[in-house]
């Protein structure tokens, strides 16, 4: 399971290195699973790779 998060992550890494993107639409780009998309983020996060921030009411992730 771990192997797949990691490898979620960098896919995750790649799509936003493109830019800060809300939630639902790098879900779409990354084409990832609610679930697995959470699961990377939450691996960036705790790598301090990636910040949130929230902008009208929508969640936006960043990298670092």
């Amino acid at each position: 399971m771990k192997e797949k998060i990691g490898l979620n992550a960098g896919i995750v890494w790649n799509t936003l290195c493109n830019g800060p993107q809300e939630i639902k639409a790098l879900k779409k780009a990354t084409k990832l699973t609610e679930k697995d998309l959470y699961a990377a983020l939450g691996w960036l996060a705790r790598e301090e790779k990636v910040s949130f921030s929230e902008i009208e009411k929508e969640l936006i992730v960043s990298l670092n």
